[in-house]
């Protein structure tokens, strides 16, 4: 799914904000979907013999707490944007951060946490994705956005 609906589908958006000229949407679609495919490389490719492991625990570590610093700057970029969008965002930074300390510490819990909060992120997420769509067909404020 990583890499034929979250990655694809992602960096397929972000081509589409950068031609309307969204560089915010662009840099935030475009990322997160080579995020994917990233992500899905470390993890496959020494499965497949094809590439060394990047080190371990620690490595992982600091690959999702840059991934975590990179949405928090994006979250204060969306400041100015919608109380929607900012709960993405910030939601998402947090998991970056928790999955980030459970890797590097090897504790359970953080992981736990981050999986519940990526729940909440993601169904955040679905909605501010589709409240734009709902609204249009509807011609009124169905999703509100704030």
């Amino acid at each position: 799914m990583s890499l034929f609906l979250f990655g694809r589908k992602t960096v397929t958006a972000g081509l589409m904000e950068w031609k309307k000229g969204n560089t915010f949407g662009m840099a935030a679609y475009g990322s997160y979907g080579l995020f994917w495919f990233s992500f899905a490389a470390l993890l496959i490719l020494p499965m497949l013999g094809l590439a060394k492991d990047t080190g371990g625990a620690g490595a992982m570590a600091a690959y999702l707490a840059l991934w975590g610093l990179f949405t928090l700057i994006l979250f204060i970029g969306s400041l100015k944007m919608s109380r929607a969008l900012q709960f993405v965002l910030g939601t998402l930074a947090l998991v970056f951060f928790l999955e980030a300390a459970g890797a590097g510490t090897s504790t359970g819990m953080f992981t736990i946490i981050a999986g519940y909060v990526g729940v909440i992120s993601g169904l955040a997420a679905i909605y501010t994705a589709l409240g734009p769509v709902l609204n249009d067909i509807y011609g009124k404020t169905i999703a509100p956005l704030g």
